[in-house]
C-alpha cells in the first residue's frame, strides 16, 4: 500500500493520479444514479444499456479510422449507443411487457455483437476489446478526465432539476400518473440518466462489470439509509472509497483493476448486510 502512496505522490506517475480523479469524479453519478436504478429495481434494463454500448464504441473507433472523424471518440460514440439503447429498451419495456425480457436480450446482445464486428473490421485497430469490456482506469488521460467531468456535470444538473418527479416515478408510479405526471417521460429520462452514468463507469470497470459497481454501492447505502437524498450521498462516499480501494490494490498487486475495484464493493456490501443484521437483532 505505501508504493501506492508514494506513486501517486510522484509526480513522473501522472496516469494514477488521473485514474483516482477519474474514479472519484464518477462516483457521484455512479451514486446518485445507482440510488435511482436500486430504489426502481430496474439493474436488468441497465445491464442491457451497458452492453449497447460496446456497438456505439466500435462504430466510433471504426468511423474514426476509416474516415478521419478524430472528432468522433469512443466516449462520444458511447454516450450516443448509451442514450439510444436507453430510449429504444425503455420503450420495450413500456409497450412490450409480455414478451419484455425476450425484447431486451436480443437488444443486449446485438448491441455487443454489432460493437465487435466494428472492432474486428477497423483497419490498423489494434486496441484489445477487453479494455472495454473490463475496463482499464490506468489508462485514463487528460481528455478523459474532462469527458467524465462534463457527464458528471449533465447528471447531477438533471438529477438537481427533476430529482422529486424521478422519486415519484421510482417509489408509486400509479399515484404519479394519477396526480397527472407524464410516467413514462420521466422512466425514460432516468433510463438516459442510468445510460450516461453507464458511459463513466466504461473506463473504470467496464461493461461487463458495470452493474455491479452501480449498484452494489447504492445497495449498501440502503441497508442504513431510509430517504433517496441520504443514500445517495452514502452510495457516492461508498463508490469513491471502493474505487480508491480497488485502484490501491490492483496497482500495489498487479491485478486488472476493474475486477478489484468489483470485489471490494462486494466485500463492503456483504459487510454492510452482516452489520445491519447485527444490529437489527435475531428475527422475531
Amino acid at each position: 500500500m505505501m508504493d501506492f502512496v508514494e506513486a501517486l505522490l510522484d509526480p513522473r506517475i501522472a496516469f494514477l493520479r488521473y485514474a483516482v480523479l477519474v474514479g472519484l469524479l464518477a462516483s457521484v453519478a455512479f451514486g446518485i444514479t445507482g440510488t435511482y436504478v436500486v430504489t426502481r429495481r430496474i439493474s436488468y434494463l441497465a445491464a442491457a444499456i451497458a452492453h449497447c454500448v460496446l456497438a456505439g464504441v466500435g462504430a466510433a473507433v471504426y468511423l474514426q479510422y476509416l474516415y478521419g472523424l478524430w472528432w468522433l471518440s469512443p466516449m462520444l460514440g458511447a454516450a450516443a449507443a448509451a442514450i439510444l439503447s436507453a430510449l429504444l429498451i425503455g420503450w420495450v419495456s413500456l409497450a412490450a411487457r409480455q414478451r419484455e425480457d425476450t425484447a431486451i436480450g436480443a437488444v443486449w446482445s446485438i448491441g455487443m455483437a454489432v460493437g465487435l464486428l466494428f472492432l474486428q473490421k477497423t483497419p490498423g485497430y489494434l486496441a484489445d476489446p477487453m479494455s472495454y469490456l473490463f475496463g482499464d482506469i490506468l489508462l485514463v488521460g487528460p481528455g478523459d478526465l474532462w469527458s467524465v467531468a462534463v457527464l458528471d456535470l449533465v447528471v447531477v444538473g438533471l438529477v438537481a432539476v427533476f430529482h422529486p418527479k424521478l422519486t415519484a416515478v421510482c417509489f408509486d408510479e400509479e399515484f404519479a400518473a394519477v396526480r397527472g405526471l407524464p410516467v413514462r417521460a420521466y422512466y425514460l429520462l432516468l433510463l438516459c440518466l442510468t445510460a450516461l452514468s453507464i458511459v463513466l463507469l466504461i473506463r473504470v470497470v467496464g461493461m461487463i462489470l458495470v452493474i455491479a459497481l452501480m449498484t452494489l454501492p447504492a445497495a449498501t447505502a440502503g441497508q442504513f439509509a431510509r430517504r433517496l437524498g441520504p443514500m445517495m450521498f452514502w452510495a457516492a462516499g461508498v463508490c469513491m472509497v471502493c474505487v480508491l480501494a480497488g485502484i490501491a490494490l490492483s496497482y500495489s498487486w498487479g491485478l486488472r483493476t476493474g475486477p478489484v475495484i468489483v470485489l471490494a464493493a462486494g466485500a463492503v456490501y456483504a459487510a454492510a448486510a452482516g452489520l445491519r443484521r447485527l444490529l437489527s437483532g435475531p428475527s422475531q
